[in-house]
């Protein structure tokens, strides 16, 4: 697998980190996060760069690091962050690159029950206390990155289904 390079995609919640590292051990490749590569470039965490210098800045890095990490030879999966696709041209970039574009995608509930544990660490939705005032939140955002989403090279439904059988469904595919 010389130079490929497998990213996940999909809403916050949607089991990109997890299956990713999962992924990542079976195929004996490095795992990459971007939004920890893009933790660790700002030395800060990503909450505070959206509250110190907020989402367009965020965005702007982001795109920066992916860029860098399409251009390296070296075989990878890696996690996008939820937006990752839906910003400027980094879908194109996704595209053009030799990356097999994997979309995990989760149902309207089961994101919301996720996200609602998670909230307070997640910038774009800590201010949601009310758990159908989030699912309200996640239905009209989650409607408009499908668009980018599902331009994916890959549709893997993840309800339901353990980490250990999303990764092997993946596996067939590369196959």
């Amino acid at each position: 697998m010389s130079g490929q390079k497998i990213a996940l995609c999909g809403y916050m919640g949607s089991g990109k980190t997890e299956v990713g590292k999962r992924l990542s051990e079976e195929l004996k490749l490095d795992f990459v996060d971007l939004d920890q590569e893009i933790s660790t470039h700002e030395k800060k965490s990503i909450p505070l760069i959206f509250q110190k210098k907020g989402e367009v800045y965020f965005r702007k890095i982001e795109h920066q690091l992916l860029q860098s990490l399409l251009l390296k030879d070296s075989a990878i999966v890696l996690s996008l962050g939820g937006g990752t696709p839906c910003y400027g041209n980094n879908l194109d970039l996704l595209k053009q690159s030799k990356v097999k574009l994997v979309y995990l995608k989760a149902n309207l509930t089961t994101l919301t029950d996720r996200l609602f544990e998670q909230k307070n660490t997640r910038p774009l939705i800590s201010h949601y206390h009310q758990k159908n005032d989030l699912e309200e939140f996640v239905r009209k955002h989650l409607f408009e990155r499908s668009f980018f989403y599902l331009q994916s090279d890959l549709v893997v439904e993840v309800d339901g289904k353990s980490g250990e059988n999303i990764v092997s469904e993946i596996i067939s595919d590369l196959k």
